[in-house]
């Protein structure tokens, strides 16, 4: 039988699942700000393509010029969220995810794809290894362990780059937590404005939340994981979700 594909759309997305936390009762909320997010990013040729099952098993990309990545990238595709995940793994699903994406590319008459990636591999954030396999190629690096990897399909186009507001490692705010985050995910309403929040309370640790509300705002990050990033006395700490959870939050901070 024929492995199908759906993409969702602003006519089919209310009755399709987006993958993440859809049966997560406790992130219901972040799963309907996340659907909101895509709705409105639509417009902006933003496509979240999935397999048809109950399954973690999707990509989504952007045109960079409209990606919500402080990434200079013009003409490229910005290959945002890309996973594959537990026993669809080894089937085939990534590879034919990123043809659709290199063939949009083509379609379209972009120079390639871009995306970031953790140096070594980060938490949320794409398999950097098996990229490289594809043909990805690591452009710059950034000293917190961000890469950005491209797969040209013009070789002649100008190499993307990292925004310069990215490149120092730090925040302006140089005491305590900062957490930066947006709607591009369905956990982290529910871990940045519950789990840590409370988190910090009762340890007495300052905490500032700056949620990222528009392209602009995301484009002008200091970190290029946009999703989620913890900074710490205005140092970049950790792109990893589970710093909300009590016993990791302890092991890093106490």
């Amino acid at each position: 039988m024929e492995t199908k594909y759906i993409t969702l759309t602003k006519e089919n997305i209310d009755a399709e699942h987006i993958c993440c936390a859809f049966s997560d009762k406790k992130c219901s909320e972040g799963y309907e700000l996340k659907k909101a997010w895509l709705k409105k990013e639509f417009d902006n040729g933003y496509v979240f393509r999935r397999l048809d099952a109950r399954a973690k098993v999707f990509m989504e990309y952007v045109p960079a010029e409209k990606a919500w990545i402080p990434v200079d990238a013009p003409g490229y595709l910005m290959i945002n969220c890309f996973w594959v995940s537990g026993q669809y793994k080894g089937n085939g699903h990534a590879k034919a995810l990123l043809k659709s994406a290199i063939d949009d590319a083509v379609a379209q008459g972009k120079s390639g794809l871009v995306t970031v990636v953790g140096t070594k591999k980060f938490h949320f954030m794409s398999d950097t290894k098996w990229l490289l396999r594809q043909g990805f190629e690591t452009i710059e690096t950034l000293p917190n362990g961000f890469s950005l990897l491209v797969l040209k399909i013009d070789a002649a186009a100008q190499n993307p780059s990292f925004k310069e507001c990215v490149k120092s490692g730090e925040c302006e705010e140089k005491e305590g937590l900062v957490v930066y985050y947006t709607n591009r995910c369905p956990f982290t309403d529910y871990y940045v404005n519950g789990s840590l929040w409370l988190l910090a309370q009762e340890n007495n640790i300052p905490l500032k939340i700056i949620k990222l509300e528009t392209m602009e705002q995301a484009q002008a990050s200091p970190s290029p994981a946009t999703i989620f990033s913890v900074f710490y006395n205005g140092k970049f700490v950790t792109t990893d979700m589970s710093i909300c959870v009590k016993s990791r939050f302890t092991k890093i901070f106490l």
